[in-house]
């Protein structure tokens, strides 16, 4: 089957049949420009292996932080007008997508989404740090990436 994913190619058990390789994929977004090499790398990703997306936000600013889903700021708004529009992209594209915003710490709310919910493939932007800005920053791509199971798909954004 040219262009898709499969797992199971070797077991052709009812469990692992017709199962894509990335069902699911957990696209990370902070709302800034980098966010656009994930979107369009997941794009093209995303139809190959016939994927869902799931478009994850997290809202740092102090009311996120202080008032998690209850807050209510301009930040939330716009938060919510940019995973709306960004799903709306995907969805434009053909490729199934849900919006969900987090609130307060981006890594431990990424870190605690993938390990209640579960998905095949985590999906992020970085800022293109050197190695001792990551060791003193602990960014969130690198937190993420060594405390879950899936696997991480970073790409530095231009």
């Amino acid at each position: 089957m040219a262009g898709h994913c499969w797992i199971g190619a070797l077991d052709n058990s009812e469990a692992t049949r017709g199962k894509t390789m990335y069902d699911t994929i957990l696209v990370t977004l902070d709302g800034t420009p980098s966010d656009r090499v994930i979107i369009e790398h997941i794009k093209q990703l995303a139809k190959l292996a016939q994927s869902r997306l799931v478009l994850l936000h997290v809202a740092d600013g102090w009311a996120a932080r202080t008032y998690g889903p209850d807050a209510v700021s301009p930040e939330i708004a716009e938060d919510t007008a940019y995973l709306a529009k960004v799903r709306g992209e995907f969805q434009a594209a053909g490729i199934p997508a849900d919006a969900e915003l987090a609130y307060g710490e981006p890594a431990d709310e990424i870190i605690k989404w993938v390990r209640q919910k579960g998905c095949d493939l985590v999906a992020m932007s970085t800022h293109g740090h050197r190695f001792l800005a990551d060791l003193f920053l602990g960014t969130t791509a690198s937190r993420v990436q060594h405390s879950i199971s899936a696997p991480v798909l970073l790409l530095r954004a231009k």
